[in-house]
């Protein structure tokens, strides 16, 4: 449960300007710096039983130029807020992407994200603005947030329901009154992200067995998951549908050589073959159902620290399976393959393995299911998940005269 009561007093007479006089905004440019932006979500979640602390080299990673390739095409900075006597009382960052600035929007569009703050409307409103202020600066008219800088399958959206269940994997968990804040500031949601979960065992809609039935007849057709000697041809492989079934609609980028390799790359550590099923016809890959081990899980267990006790406590709980939830990473098909039944058939390849005995996971969710997507969400309803989480990821016109307008629905 949340702790009711996080705020920092304002030692001044009432009526004084609140920031002028007790908060400073002070940009991370130092080793200093960097530690308290680290440090201050462990004040704010110390009575947030279901948060996991995020691997601080995880974040980290987000902000150092060689290990993200976003900075190739984009730029960013960070902050954080202090209160009068230097006590670190909020954090945000700021991003522009120059692949996403246009793509899909009818103004410059750029973002922010990793937004914590205690509960002070005023900390809030002074970090939102120092993010505006510096995409104003580079020509933005709108930002978007809680974003990532870089892939939007991490740090993406704002949990607005669901805080009784423990964040996934580079899943953004933050305080319910959050929510109040980016909406008395005046973002809209711009769409919301889905989480739909379910048990391993159980039926599937009939559906999805006529879809699976229909396309077991055409033998061009196979699916299969990916062995571990083969997973060398994953980043092409991944490359290949996601480009194909996602790239062209909207804001979405398209996903490079050197960006798949570095996706495989970081998820290599925690691959389980059984989890990474593609679909072909003719041996052309035309659909891709991915899923990872819920590693959090795990990492509950290391603070957020990957060291050598960190690693040896991971390897420890790797080789007892505690683990036994899996979740949802990718799920796409071309467009010329669907309605054809393409996607009952992979979900139900699957399920054969998954109810098989020896298979390593109970629980499964699927991840970052856009309200935008109605397929993708009769896809998932037929699988009988349901929602139990939801992200909203918020825009803000800085025109308010403007007309908002929501995430165009894919058809």
């Amino acid at each position: 449960m949340w702790a009711p009561h996080l705020k920092f007093p304002c030692p001044i007479k009432k009526g004084t300007p609140y920031f002028s006089c007790c908060m400073q905004i002070v940009e991370v440019v130092s080793e200093a710096h960097q530690k308290e932006f680290m440090k201050l979500p462990l004040q704010l979640y110390k009575n947030a039983l279901q948060w996991i602390r995020p691997l601080d080299a995880d974040v980290e990673g987000v902000f150092d130029q060689k290990k993200n390739k976003t900075f190739q095409h984009g730029a960013c900075a960070r902050w954080i807020l202090t209160d009068a006597a230097g006590k670190t009382i909020g954090r945000i960052a700021a991003f522009v992407n120059d692949k996403t600035t246009h793509k899909g929007n009818d103004q410059p569009t750029g973002g922010f994200g990793f937004f914590e703050c205690i509960e002070d409307q005023q900390a809030a409103f002074a970090l939102f603005n120092q993010a505006k202020t510096w995409l104003q600066q580079r020509g933005m008219e709108a930002m978007d947030g809680p974003i990532n800088f870089g892939n939007r399958d991490r740090w993406w959206g704002l949990l607005v329901a669901g805080f009784e269940l423990p964040p996934n994997y580079q899943c953004n968990y933050n305080p319910p009154y959050y929510q109040k804040f980016f909406e008395a500031y005046g973002f809209q949601v711009y769409f919301y992200q889905l989480t739909f979960g379910r048990p391993i065992e159980g039926p599937l809609d009939e559906r999805l067995y006529e879809k699976a039935a229909m396309i077991e007849k055409d033998k061009d057709y196979r699916f299969d998951y990916v062995r571990k000697k083969d997973w060398e041809k994953l980043p092409e492989l991944i490359r290949t549908v996601y480009n194909r079934a996602w790239a062209k609609r909207g804001e979405i980028p398209e996903l490079s050589e050197v960006q798949a390799k570095h996706l495989v790359k970081q998820m290599k550590p925690i691959m389980d073959e059984k989890l990474l099923w593609f679909g072909y016809y003719k041996n052309d890959p035309v659909a891709f159902f991915l899923s990872l081990p819920e590693v959090n899980q795990v990492f509950k267990y290391v603070n957020g620290k990957l060291d050598l006790f960190g690693k040896l406590k991971f390897l420890m709980h790797s080789l007892l399976k505690t683990n036994k939830k899996a979740y949802g990473v990718l799920f796409g098909v071309v467009p010329e393959h669907q309605g054809k039944g393409v996607d009952g058939a992979i979900i139900e390849a699957f399920r054969k393995l998954a109810h098989a005995n020896g298979f390593a996971y109970t629980d499964y969710e699927l991840n970052w299911i856009g309200d935008f997507n109605p397929k993708m969400i009769r896809v998932v309803e037929q699988i009988n998940a349901g929602v139990v989480k939801r992200h909203a990821t918020y825009r803000k016109l800085f025109d308010e005269s403007k007309p908002f307008k929501r995430m165009p629905i894919i058809n």
